[in-house]
């Protein structure tokens, strides 16, 4: 449900959506024209440069990408683990989905899957900070005590009485219950690791010493290439800028997986791919659209 069509050579090159370059484009022009200042200064007063050594500026470098490497794989840690959690997610309705067919009562099935396609509903509007009754509403039976404390955790709440109900009627045995109540306890797993990533961002002085590093190289970048490289210097200060503004914007979109960027996950997606199944097993026969890709990008 979030396969992208694979890039031919035009696409990689000409691409917009999806890439990192609409976010960093003035700061990449701003430091492309500072290049061309400076080079035009050497031109006048090529006296001013003549002590200005490269080798700083190699070893600055290696070392900030090796600290850029640590730093995005630290935010695409956070990225896949909200990957699998939503994964976990899907799974455990599944499971429910097949678990629930023995109940006969068509009514308190409807009930029990209703209640847990609006359980991912809520889940993702709590993660992007919107609405959760709103998203969910359509799909809940109402809900006892005070909806602005948990709905998540209400939702399940609800659907565990409501299988324990159903065990203590006869109408599922003991042991499809536990097998039920198991499901429940991973889908409040899955929310508790969601809620987790979302409240524990990377540590702030972290994320601020590598911004102003990465300014402070490619803002004096230029002085080291304006004598050896003349105006080529304004090219490859672009192709720098690029490469680490790109790579820090990329790490800022991945820190938080469940916004709304374009390499963000694509929950409302997978959410569909919920709704479809929920409603499928209910036996809707006008089934929603499942969201495919546009231009590389699901979402």
């Amino acid at each position: 449900m979030i396969v992208r069509p694979k890039p031919n050579l035009i696409g990689v090159l000409t691409s917009l959506k999806g890439s990192i370059a609409k976010r960093i484009a003035w700061r990449s022009l701003m430091v492309t024209v500072l290049a061309s200042a400076i080079v035009l200064i050497e031109t006048l007063h090529p006296s001013y440069f003549s002590k200005v050594s490269a080798t700083p500026f190699t070893l600055l470098g290696l070392s900030l990408s090796i600290f850029m490497s640590f730093r995005n794989n630290a935010c695409y840690d956070r990225w896949y683990e909200a990957r699998k959690a939503w994964g976990d997610v899907i799974v455990e309705i599944r499971s429910m989905i097949r678990e629930t067919q023995v109940i006969k009562d068509s009514s308190e099935r409807h009930r029990i899957l209703s209640n847990l396609c609006g359980f991912a509903h809520a889940l993702n509007a709590k993660l992007r900070l919107e609405n959760e009754l709103a998203a969910s509403g359509d799909w809940l039976d109402p809900l006892p005590g005070d909806n602005g404390a948990d709905l998540c955790g209400q939702i399940l709440l609800q659907a565990g009485q409501q299988c324990s109900a159903l065990s203590e009627s006869s109408a599922i045995s003991e042991w499809r219950y536990t097998i039920m109540a198991n499901h429940l306890t991973r889908l409040t797993q899955a929310q508790a690791i969601c809620e987790r990533i979302k409240q524990t961002p990377l540590p702030f002085p972290y994320t601020l010493l590598l911004h102003r590093t990465i300014y402070l190289f490619c803002i004096l970048l230029p002085f080291a290439m304006a004598e050896p490289l003349g105006w080529l210097t304004p090219i490859f200060t672009a192709i720098v800028s690029y490469t680490f503004f790109g790579l820090d914007a990329i790490g800022d979109e991945l820190e938080d997986p469940f916004g709304r960027d374009e390499n963000d996950l694509p929950i409302d997606a997978l959410v569909r791919v919920i709704e479809r199944e929920v409603l499928s097993a209910l036996g809707a026969t006008q089934l929603p659209p499942a969201l495919e890709p546009v231009d590389y990008v699901l979402g």
